[in-house]
């Protein structure tokens, strides 16, 4: 099914009745108007939306124009308005976003950690895994038993067939250890 072109509307004017030909206006000041309407967007994606409200308005208008020469002007003025109106509707989708996804995260229990939180995480981990690869294999091995199985000092003593006061005094003297290559691995310039 072809569209019908559509037929200008008649204006009055001084001089008497004129007609303007909206389609040959917007085709005219089209590219300009793309400009102008980018500049106040700040982004590309929404142009085509804000020209397509500008062109609606002009067509649909509700105030003849007086002098039909200025269609340029009153068409840069439509543009500037609808664009503002575009950018608040944008600011609103934005916050409304925002809003539901910390909600989600509220509900979910888990936020994403930021960056910086992370990074410091990373690294402490990796420090804590280079002064547990530095302990001797005993060591390693009663602590790594301790806190990734999470065994208390019966299980340990029961498994290891040791009593549960050596099992005590060995966790102590590995706990030593770590911690004095730790405090060693921390000091600047001391880690590769």
């Amino acid at each position: 099914m072809a569209a019908t072109p559509p037929t200008p509307l008649p204006i009055e004017s001084p001089a008497g009745p004129t007609a303007i030909d909206w389609a040959a206006a917007l085709a005219e000041h089209g590219r300009w108007l793309r400009t102008v309407i980018r500049a106040r967007l700040g982004e590309p994606e929404g142009v085509d939306e804000v020209l397509q409200e500008v062109s609606l308005a002009a067509v649909a208008q509700r105030a003849p124009l007086a002098d039909p020469s200025r269609v340029g002007g009153w068409l840069y003025r439509l543009a500037v308005r609808h664009s503002l109106l575009y950018r608040r509707a944008q600011g609103r989708r934005r916050k409304l976003v925002g809003r539901y996804a910390r909600e989600a995260a509220d509900r979910d229990g888990h936020d994403t950690p930021d960056p910086l939180s992370w990074l410091l995480s990373e690294e402490r981990d990796w420090l804590v895994r280079r002064a547990v690869d530095e302990l001797p294999a005993r060591d390693r091995e009663l602590l790594l038993l301790k806190y990734t199985e999470d065994w208390s000092c019966r299980d340990l003593a029961d498994r290891l067939g040791l009593s549960e006061s050596a099992v005590e005094a060995r966790l102590h003297r590995a706990r030593v250890r770590l911690r004095s290559r730790l405090d060693r691995l921390m000091r600047p310039g001391a880690s590769d």
